[in-house]
């Protein structure tokens, strides 16, 4: 603990961004110990918050850094490069964001991606840009700034959100073509490989996070905020609030799950949420994560997957079995069927049944 690098282990300490009295904050979180304290205040002027239950900092460049988090979408640095003449339409857009009620990691996104082309234009009005100048500004996405696919697809979304849902332009962008996206498949684990990982968690809550992220098929930020009222063991139902597209959905409860939920709530009384951190508030996406890379790494699963592939892995292994892909569909809360008949491409039996013709060559020998 003797110098800032420590800083960055994130099996010591997690962060959360958050809010407190109306101010941008960290959040710190990490289970009680003194030296972690005294490392804490070493390095950072961190306030403990009493109604909340952990300690804080500002939202600032320099604690982002210290912590070896990302830097902020848009910071005084990003605004400073955008001319006064755009500044309204960059008010505008956001507020248009915020009407719509956005997700404030989506408001982020695409207030970022717009802001970078408003620096490009730099004293040209944004209105004034008709579909032939912003498809040479896409073309210097691709050259210059030799931004992928997937990234250029998320700039064309914050431009075109700005173009038809704030100044009403409808069909401005017909003219303007996508780049193809890279067609590729999630990334599921082997039920053996479940099995292996998920027996050689020692931290009972560990194990239920990831037995439930798993078991249930929940996206990392829906595990994180399930509230004790969500369990309903008498229908063995679990109720996800306002999952992905702002969503209600119901999924089962896995019965050999419901002992081990019973002696968790004994053990570590949750007030709220089904998982809280060590000072309560909502367990952090971010420990998730790192439980899911600790219990891959113990048991040497060398795969450059995250904890998100447990989704994958539910959806594959209940189509292997035999569920209705109509069912999966409503379980994984996908609003598109193709969404959900993408994990076909990896449960094909018959297709693995097929013997190369190498084989036939070679297979006696």
């Amino acid at each position: 603990m003797s110098n800032t690098k420590d800083f960055f282990n994130k099996q010591l300490y997690s962060f959360e961004i958050g809010q407190h009295r109306n101010q941008e904050i960290i959040r710190i979180i990490f289970p009680y110990d003194l030296k972690l304290i005294e490392h804490l205040k070493k390095f950072s002027k961190a306030k403990w918050s009493s109604s909340n239950k952990n300690w804080y900092v500002p939202d600032n460049t320099f604690y982002r850094k210290l912590f070896g988090l990302e830097p902020k979408s848009l910071g005084k640095s990003a605004l400073s490069g955008i001319h006064p003449v755009n500044l309204p339409s960059l008010e505008r857009f956001t507020e248009q964001l915020q009407l719509k009620a956005y997700s404030p990691n989506t408001i982020r996104t695409y207030v970022s991606e717009f802001a970078q082309l408003l620096i490009t234009i730099k004293s040209f009005s944004v209105d004034e840009l008709n579909a032939e100048r912003l498809r040479s500004y896409f073309l210097f996405c691709i050259k210059n700034l030799k931004m992928s696919e997937n990234a250029l697809h998320s700039r064309m979304n914050a431009i075109k959100f700005y173009f038809e849902q704030v100044l009403k332009r409808e069909n401005f962008f017909i003219q303007i073509p996508r780049p193809k996206k890279p067609s590729t498949l999630p990334k599921a684990l082997s039920t053996n490989d479940v099995k292996k990982m998920l027996s050689n968690i020692e931290n009972k809550k560990h194990q239920l996070l990831l037995k439930m992220c798993y078991g249930m098929g929940l996206r990392v930020s829906e595990l994180v905020n399930l509230k004790i009222t969500d369990i309903d063991s008498n229908r063995m139902q679990v109720l996800v609030c306002r999952g992905k597209g702002k969503k209600d959905r119901y999924v089962n409860l896995p019965e050999t799950l419901l002992k081990q939920l019973r002696e968790y709530y004994k053990e570590y009384k949750p007030k709220k949420f089904l998982f809280e951190g060590h000072y309560g508030g909502r367990y952090a996406v971010r420990s998730v994560q790192q439980v899911f890379k600790n219990a891959m790494k113990k048991v040497k699963i060398n795969k450059k997957i995250g904890v998100h592939s447990l989704r994958h892995s539910y959806a594959t292994h209940l189509i292997e079995q035999g569920t209705d892909i109509r069912f999966v569909q409503e379980l994984l809360g996908h609003k598109d069927i193709k969404t959900t008949m993408i994990y076909t491409q990896l449960t094909d039996q018959t297709k693995r049944k097929i013997k190369s013709p190498l084989d036939n060559l070679f297979g006696s020998e």
